[in-house]
């Protein structure tokens, strides 16, 4: 199983508030229908394939359905999502510390399971996922969710 990471990022959240929004990923899809209207077309576009259920995420992806569903969680310090269906195996982890009452650091992992040929075509590209997923946990509006 291999590892990649996103860069420390900090959050100007408290890390309970952070934690209980992606530790729920219905949290997401009342934020997304309260906002679709908001969202450029090709975002909007893009969410369709998207389900946010009770238990995970559902995303409709050329290799079919792939589902990452919540299969371990520490409060307040880690969310782990773990693919249900995929052709391989992976999951995501999101660690989070608490800076002080109102930031929190916070680490994404994607952890894949990869045969070496694949390894050396797409690893860079999951470094660059890792990263960006990183920088989007950071961005999220924790505060109107």
């Amino acid at each position: 199983m291999e590892t990649y990471k996103s860069e420390k990022v900090t959050i100007e959240h408290n890390i309970e508030v952070i934690y209980n929004k992606l530790s729920d990923p219905l949290v997401f899809k009342e934020h997304i229908d309260k906002n679709i209207d908001r969202l450029p077309e090709d975002a909007r576009k893009h969410l369709e394939s998207v389900k946010f259920e009770d238990d995970g995420i559902s995303v409709d992806s050329p290799m079919g359905a792939l589902k990452l569903s919540v299969s371990e969680s520490v409060a307040p310090n880690m969310v782990k999502y773990t693919a249900q269906s995929s052709p391989v195996p992976f999951g995501l982890t999101i660690n989070l510390e608490a800076i002080d009452e109102t930031s929190t650091q916070a680490v994404t992992e994607i952890n894949i399971e990869l045969p070496f040929m694949l390894k050396t075509m797409v690893g860079s590209k999951l470094s660059d996922g890792a990263k960006k997923l990183g920088e989007l946990i950071a961005k999220l509006p924790y505060g109107e969710m």
